[in-house]
């Protein structure tokens, strides 16, 4: 979904205007008008400052978008639903709502200052997204715990839970003074284990060691040795590539792993569907929220532009695919005219007037300059 907002002088009427442009985009591209009421101006040199900062809060606004937008699309991905079905603005598609878009006078009351707009916006955004953040760290944590009791259950033999491997008959319990520890060795190393395992320390039981699993990388051997000798015989073991598991024999550790595996995945499931439930929600607060910055953006442009009172149509133009050079060529034809510098057609001993054409020079070396003011509004709502 990719969108052009340009704002161009009304000359008086803003209908006849719009119905000029929609006229000669029509074969083009689809039109609508994207009304922008008149806000509290202040002083021009707070307009050329909030300028900058738009340009910064646009892109941030846009990467909060992005992110929430995308925990939709990571825990909707194999749902069988586009996801312009999920990622509803007012209940309205994007489509739907950038076309017919109103600003929400509500919420951003237009007798407060153009800052004070901004900045609610800000907030509103920051609070999302901060929440947002919060949720999906701790989904991660708990999504990471599962991970790793899920490679317990299902690595090799070097890191794989041995609970419901080694049984009973393999350990020796409750011995003052011997212990049975369990070996991973991988499958090339079996004789050199079977050779060195009774000479790696002093005080291990000769022949004790017993392989009672295997699988297509390592063995499973016990040994039996003191006690006193397990953290020397732990050492050399592992100069040797043995693996020492950390390992103690428990009749209900099977049932309790088994358990935490359980109550684990609950809870991630449970937070997906949580997280889910307010990256949908929030991403509608995120995009209207963007979206009202957008037309900040091209009110305060405009005024700096072609200077004051306001006086300019403002549209949205959503080209038909391939067609994008060509509605841009009929707009620059159209208003070619205006020389990126409006202002000269007014331009006078008014130092204010002055001052709008200098912010308007300034922006003439930007590539992507046109003698109107035009902004871009790109959303993929199926990109992964």
């Amino acid at each position: 979904m990719k969108y052009t907002l340009i704002s161009v002088p009304a000359l008086g009427n803003k209908q006849n205007t719009f119905l000029n442009i929609k006229a000669k985009l029509t074969e083009y591209a689809e039109t609508n008008n994207f009304p922008i009421p008149d806000f509290k101006i202040g002083t021009l040199d707070t307009l050329v400052l909030l300028s900058d900062d738009l340009v910064k809060y646009d892109t941030a606004f846009e990467q909060t978008v992005n992110k929430v937008a995308d925990i939709v699309r990571t825990f909707t991905a194999n749902a069988k639903v586009n996801h312009d079905q999920l990622l509803l603005v007012n209940e309205k598609s994007i489509d739907q709502y950038i076309r017919g878009f109103q600003w929400n006078t509500m919420k951003y009351r237009t007798d407060k200052s153009l800052q004070e707009t901004t900045a609610t916006l800000s907030q509103e955004v920051n609070a999302i997204d901060a929440i947002m953040k919060a949720k999906l760290n701790t989904y991660t944590q708990n999504k990471n715990a599962l991970q790793t009791l899920q490679r317990k259950q299902t690595g090799n033999l070097s890191v794989k839970n041995l609970n419901g491997i080694v049984k009973k008959q393999h350990c020796v319990l409750n011995s003052e003074y011997l212990t049975t520890l369990i070996v991973a060795v991988p499958r090339s190393f079996y004789k050199q284990w079977n050779g060195k395992y009774e000479t790696l320390t002093s005080m291990i039981v000769p022949r004790s060691s017993v392989k009672i699993a295997e699988d297509d990388e390592f063995g499973l051997f016990t040994v039996t040795l003191f006690q006193r000798v397990v953290d020397e015989f732990t050492h050399k073991a592992r100069e040797e590539r043995f693996i020492v598991r950390d390992f103690t024999y428990d009749e209900d550790a099977l049932k309790l792993q088994q358990e935490e595996l359980d109550q684990v995945s609950s809870v991630e499931l449970e937070q997906q569907a949580e997280l889910t439930r307010l990256a949908k929600i929030n991403f509608g607060e995120l995009f209207a929220s963007w979206v009202h910055l957008k037309a900040l953006r091209v009110f305060v442009e405009s005024v700096l532009r072609y200077g004051l009172p306001p006086d300019f149509t403002s549209v949205t133009i959503a080209a038909q695919p391939k067609f994008e050079k060509k509605v841009d060529e009929t707009l620059l034809a159209q208003y070619g005219r205006l020389g990126g510098v409006h202002g000269q057609a007014f331009k006078s001993s008014n130092s204010q007037q002055d001052e709008i054409l200098d912010h308007d020079l300034q922006s003439v070396n930007d590539s992507s300059y046109r003698p109107y003011v035009q902004f871009d509004l790109h959303f993929d709502s199926e990109r992964v």
